[in-house]
């Protein structure tokens, strides 16, 4: 192989070793076979224009232009002209797909599912990657600036996926670098001849320049890119977003000082990817508890409380933060006589569930958990410092169940001035729709209590809404007065607007975010998945604290103290629906509605967000995924067979070898010929590596000796050389005879006395398989030199097809 060839294998090769830290962010991987067919043709057109050879600029033109035609066919291709040439129509059809990609970075857990928008970007900017490493390591001849774009992929990578198994992925991207880097330098080195060390320190070199008067330019330039890529690797991944490792994935971050180490912490808007986990298309375990509770219907699992409302979204205020006490302490506004029932949970999180807040049931009194955790008392949660996540923890929670009488609520005194003065704040653009609903639909209430409980269930029963969670997702003053006036929506909405109505009451309030009990499993265990997400409103009264409320109809469970009367009998199942939850029939349909949890998780019921089997943009399978599963079949396939060519192979050529003999005497000589080839091999195959030198008798003696064959098997390789000797040397050559059952013997006769090593090898591994390289090799050198000699002398070509009828005419 030539130098420039090695050199565009290894830069294949480096791209895919890069592109190889993007598999943990989408399933299934089949993007990066076709990612790899794609860029592997790149390679080809490159090699071929370079073979032309084609001016440099003009071999970058047509790999760009291949590239194009490649994803037009692949996503474009209704779109496109003839379904091949790019139209005004497949640049919008770009475009589409690249903005929805972009949500559904933002939107999906790690692994995210391959869409249509994800599959664009990823295989998309592998090959152009692809073909930029090739542009500048084999068609311009400087591999090291081709770190660059492969370490620009690697730290996308990194920065989507939050680093994860960062440390592996990086050593086999700068694998596949160092690689290109040897290539390169071996193909320069062999152009130059060999190479004398022990540069000379004073003097002047060859070109004139002195010595010791600095380092030459490739070693400066060297340098110069080894800062430029450090500096990427370093800034690249911070200003990347993350893909969600689920619910609030990624949300501690912030600013100022934060979770890695200092005493504050800042929050993003932790509702970006609740709308999206309520509609996934598979309900993915995030977490499972395993809980001591009499009643699980009301093991709320709470992440944090957004507790700021600022007009454009809820927010979580910057808190100070503090080391995990042994003993969490007793929760604010809680009273003594208050019934409390303290129960025991252990929760595990999955492998692939990154998130910064720790997942609890409120109020906490005790946790138990590994790892770099700090205390938020404010909001009595749980944070990770310096990358501390949930991912793959397993911890113990105390907590109590607190369970208020309708009399303590209601003759709760007034909050304290600071709590009632925080928490009732709304911004003064507040629409007055909002208030004045609010006093409208809590007319007549005695107390704060009656109001809260007002307002529930007017959200749930009495006003007429709508569960749907296609709506646009929004927590600002539009979207809540937009949600008062359609009255479709989910938690969300529900939780944020209810929690926004009790401020203008006078109500301090604030919303959690976190899951919905879950659904038991048989072995006593409640699985929690992706789809129990969920927010809902939590209201202040004094003497029983922040107090859970459940707004959103056909989700959660109502609270038994906000219920007209106190439930008797046992508690309820939390399998079997809410009897409070709403009944009446919506103005709009809802699948959800009339769902319960268990029937949600099943599918028994529609699938909570419609058509999520499938993407809006491509309702049917496109022709080219069944390709892309076809040829990963047929790559598995190829992959399993290959071990066993090399056996394939020599089985098939013993066969061909000692087939017919056939009609003419020279027929019969070849097979005799052929016969010996086959003792030769079959030697070789135990070990015993042929001798061109040395004659048929020789090299008779040879493999009974070192084969330490019986008298049978000597004999028949005698037999064998002497009819090889007659066909070659004799003046009347006469054909052996018995040629197949000779060969048996020598075989068995090798076979017998080999180790079983010895006999896997010649079986799974045989020696003589090499001859298949030669063949191969000596017909590309024939085939490089025909080309090479029509290429210096166009007019052989004209000479050749002028021949070529008189030859087979003849």
């Amino acid at each position: 192989m030539s130098g420039r060839g090695r050199l565009a294998l290894c830069a294949f090769a480096a791209t895919l070793m890069a592109a190889g830290a993007l598999l943990p962010l989408v399933e299934p991987a089949t993007w990066l076979l076709q990612a790899a067919v794609m860029v592997a043709i790149v390679g080809v057109t490159g090699a071929l224009c370079r073979r032309v050879p084609l001016a440099r600029p003009l071999t970058v033109a047509l790999q760009a232009l291949v590239t194009l035609l490649m994803l037009t066919v692949v996503f474009a291709g209704q779109q496109a002209f003839l379904g091949l040439l790019p139209t005004p129509d497949v640049i919008s059809r770009f475009g589409a797909l690249l903005s929805a990609g972009g949500d559904d970075v933002g939107r999906f857990a790690i692994p995210a599912p391959a869409t249509d928008g994800i599959r664009l970007m990823l295989v998309g900017g592998v090959v152009v990657i692809g073909l930029a490493v090739d542009a500048l390591a084999v068609t311009f001849r400087s591999a090291a600036p081709a770190g660059l774009p492969l370490l620009a992929l690697y730290s996308v990578a990194a920065g989507l996926s939050g680093g994860a198994g960062g440390a592996w992925w990086f050593l086999l991207a700068a694998c596949g670098y160092l690689l290109l880097l040897l290539a390169e330098g071996r193909d320069r080195l062999s152009q130059w001849g060999r190479v004398f060390g022990g540069t000379p320190r004073t003097g002047r070199l060859p070109g004139g320049e002195a010595a010791g008067a600095g380092a030459p330019p490739p070693i400066r330039t060297g340098r110069r890119i080894g800062v430029v890529a450090l500096g990427v690797a370093l800034v690249v991944p911070l200003a990347l977003p993350a893909l969600n490792g689920g619910l609030l994935a990624g949300t501690g971050g912030g600013t100022g000082s934060g979770p890695g180490g200092g005493g504050t912490i800042s929050a993003v808007n932790p509702l970006v990817s609740l709308q999206d986990n309520l509609n996934q298309p598979e309900d993915r375990e995030a977490l499972s508890y395993r809980t001591n509770a009499p009643d699980t219907q009301n093991m709320y699992l709470r992440i944090m409380a957004l507790d700021k409302f600022d007009g454009t979204s809820w927010r979580f205020s910057q808190r100070s933060i503090e080391d995990v006490p042994d003993e969490l302490p007793t929760p604010q506004g809680l009273d003594s006589d208050v019934r409390t029932t303290e129960v025991t949970t252990t929760i595990s999180a999955a492998p692939w569930y990154r998130q910064d807040y720790l997942p609890m049931p409120y109020p906490a009194t005790k946790v138990d958990i590994d790892g770099r955790w700090r205390y938020e008392p404010t909001g009595r949660t749980l944070v990770g410092e310096n990358g501390q996540s949930t991912r793959g923890e397993r911890y113990k929670v105390s907590s109590l169940l607190v369970e208020p009488t309708r009399e303590q609520l209601a003759s709760a005194p007034p909050a304290p001035a600071a709590l009632r003065r925080e928490y009732t704040q709304v911004p003064r653009n507040l629409p007055a729709v909002v208030e004045n609903t609010a006093k409208k639909v809590t007319s007549g209430s005695a107390n704060d209590y009656e109001r809260a409980v007002k307002l529930q269930d007017w959200f749930a029963v009495d006003g007429g809404f709508t569960y749907d969670t296609q709506v646009d997702s929004g927590t600002g003053i539009t979207a809540i007065t937009r949600f008062l006036k359609n009255k479709e929506g989910f938690c969300v909405h529900f939780s944020f607007t209810m929690a926004a109505m009790a401020r203008t009451l006078g109500i301090p309030a604030r919303v959690a975010v976190g899951f919905t009990p879950g659904t038991a499993q048989p072995n006593g265990t409640v699985s929690v998945g992706l789809r129990d997400a969920h927010a809902w409103p939590e209201l202040y009264f004094e003497g029983v604290g922040w107090t859970r409320f459940e707004p959103t109809p056909s989700r959660g469970s109502t609270p038994d103290y906000t219920r007209p009367e106190a439930p008797s009998g046992s508690a309820s199942d939390p399998q079997l629906p809410d009897s409070t939850t709403s009944a009446a029939p919506s103005t709009e349909p809802s699948a959800s509605q009339s769902c319960d949890a268990q029937a949600r998780r099943l599918d028994g019921c529609g699938s909570v967000a419609p058509g999520a089997a499938v993407t809006p943009d491509d309702p049917e399978s496109p022709w080219w995924s069944g390709v892309g599963v076809a040829a990963l079949w047929l790559a598995a396939a190829v992959v399993l067979l290959l071990p066993f060519l090399p056996l394939l192979r020599r089985r098939r050529l013993r066969a061909r070898r000692l087939g017919s003999a056939g009609r003419t005497e020279a027929d019969a000589f070849a097979r005799t010929l052929a016969a010996w080839r086959e003792i030769t091999d079959t030697a070789w195959d135990y070990g015993i590596t042929p001798d061109d030198s040395r004659t048929p008798r020789k090299a008779a003696e040879r493999i009974v000796r070192e084969g330490r064959l019986e008298p049978g098997a000597a004999q028949a390789v005698h037999r064998l050389a002497g009819a090889v000797e007659q066909v070659l040397y004799a003046p009347v050559p006469r054909a052996g005879t018995g040629l197949a059952e000779d060969v048996r013997l020598v075989h068995e006769g090798l076979h017998a006395p080999a180790g079983r090593a010895a006999r896997l090898r010649a079986l799974l591994a045989p020696r003589s398989s090499i001859r298949v390289i030669w063949a191969l090799s000596e017909r590309w050198t024939v085939l490089v030199d025909r080309w090479s000699a029509h290429r210096l002398h166009p007019s052989r070509w004209a000479d050749t097809i002028r021949r070529r009828p008189s030859r087979q005419g003849g």
